[in-house]
């Protein structure tokens, strides 16, 4: 029942789609240009750098506030907070990727995701996000930085798991792996269009100006 609680909790956190509501006040529905999409960087494309900025600070912040909201609640749990925080960060994104008041169609989790790994395995998140950074600065593909961002990020929460800096060895790290992975493959799917633009050879590469692809 508490990892239940934890995934509701996450969701509800998850369905304030910032870059949806920035929108509203711009008279703007975010859905009905770019990519449609309602995450940062088709913030970016459609709003431009401060509306990217906004989008992003609202989706990394949203996924913060609610672990740290069901640490709180679970504080004195018997099972480590950590792995609360997980349901929690699964709730989150399923929240932000298919919120229901949208039809389901939200963004790609990206930002929500990295703000969740910060609380719970801040080393893992340092190194998916600095991986980001040097992908898209090389290469101008959000998209590439997102996917080798996840996978990166994955492999060194796994990493750090092993090391013992999650939790203890046993069945709560064990579905904290297994969360972890379904983040990951969300994360994957949502950008399959992107993989295969990418292979193509035709995805569109970040501007400055505020034209770039999803993520």
């Amino acid at each position: 029942m508490e990892r239940v609680l934890c995934v509701v909790i996450g969701y509800a956190f998850g369905l304030i789609e910032t870059g949806y509501i920035y929108g509203k006040f711009k008279h703007t529905d975010i859905r009905e240009h770019g990519s449609g999409n309602a995450g940062t960087t088709n913030a970016l494309r459609t709003f431009g750098a401060k509306g990217g900025a906004i989008t992003f600070i609202g989706d990394f912040f949203k996924a913060v506030i609610a672990l740290l909201v069901v640490g709180l609640i679970f504080a004195n749990a018997a099972e480590p907070v950590k792995l609360y925080q997980m349901y929690a960060a699964l709730g989150v994104i399923l929240g932000h990727d298919f919120p229901v008041y949208m039809g389901f169609k939200g963004g790609k989790g990206i930002a929500s995701s990295a703000g969740a790994l910060v609380v719970v395995s801040p080393i893992a998140a340092v190194i998916g996000l600095a991986c980001f950074v040097v992908i898209v600065a090389v290469s101008r593909y959000v998209s590439l930085g997102s996917i080798v961002g996840t996978i990166v990020l994955t492999v060194a929460f796994f990493v750090t798991g092993y090391m013992g800096f999650l939790v203890e060895p046993g069945q709560a790290l064990i579905e904290m792996y297994v969360i972890m992975g379904v983040l990951a493959a969300l994360a994957l799917i949502k950008h399959r269009s992107n993989i295969v633009r990418l292979v193509k050879g035709c995805e569109n590469k970040l501007n400055l100006h505020g034209k770039s692809e999803i993520s």
